[in-house]
Parts: structure tokens; sequence; C-alpha cells
């Protein structure tokens, strides 16, 4: 059994920063990409930002305000978001591709935790 854990959403005003946390635990032999999705009412679920390996990806409307990066160790993954604007408003979702200690692999998906920018 396997769990995504995320931490860190608020409410923060215009030109601010958060930092998302995503923990796993559980039985953990591996874990591949990981990732961060988010959700505003109204959209589709959109990837933010994803890290395999050493390589990162970003959507562009975060591109140079987000960053993503991982810790193997502490199986997480976190998500810095500097200058965050009303449109960053959203849920946000964490993905972490696991193989299980019975090497079994599927995605698993964070509880989701709410991002609000406002003044």
């Amino acid at each position: 059994q396997v769990q995504l854990v995320e931490s860190g959403g608020g409410l923060v005003q215009p030109g601010g920063s958060l930092r998302l946390s995503c923990a796993a635990s559980g039985s953990i032999f591996r874990t591949n990409d990981m990732g961060w999705y988010r959700q505003a009412p109204g959209k589709q679920r959109e990837l933010v930002a994803s890290i395999s390996g050493g390589s990162t990806r970003y959507a562009d409307s975060v591109k140079g305000r987000f960053t993503i990066s991982r810790d193997n160790a502490k199986n997480t993954v976190y998500l810095q978001m500097n200058s965050l604007q009303p449109e960053d408003t959203a849920v946000y979702y964490c993905n972490q591709g696991i193989w299980d200690r019975t090497m079994h692999f599927r995605d698993y998906w964070g509880q989701g935790t709410q991002v609000t920018v406002s003044s």
C-alpha cells in the first residue's frame, strides 16, 4: 500500500510564494517520474511541471516562476511557486509513478491542495 500526502497550499497575495510538498510512504521500491498538475474551477486538469531523473518540464504559463525538485531518499517531490498570480488559483495534485515492493507499477495521486492567489 502506497500513499501520497500533499502539504503547503493556502491563500497568498499576488506576487507571493508558496512551496508544495508531496511525500510518498508505504511499500515503495522505487519512484520514477514525478509531477504536479492543477485544476481550476470549470477547467480540465493540466500538467504544471514534471521531473524525470534530472530532466524537468514546465507548462509555458509557469516557466521562470515555478521550480520542481525531488528528494529521492524521502520519496518527496516539491513545487516552489514564486510570483504567483490569480490565474494560478487551482487545486494542485501531485503524481508519482511508483514501483512497489511486489514489483507492481502504477501512478499514484495526492489528495489535492488548494492554492488561492487573491488580494
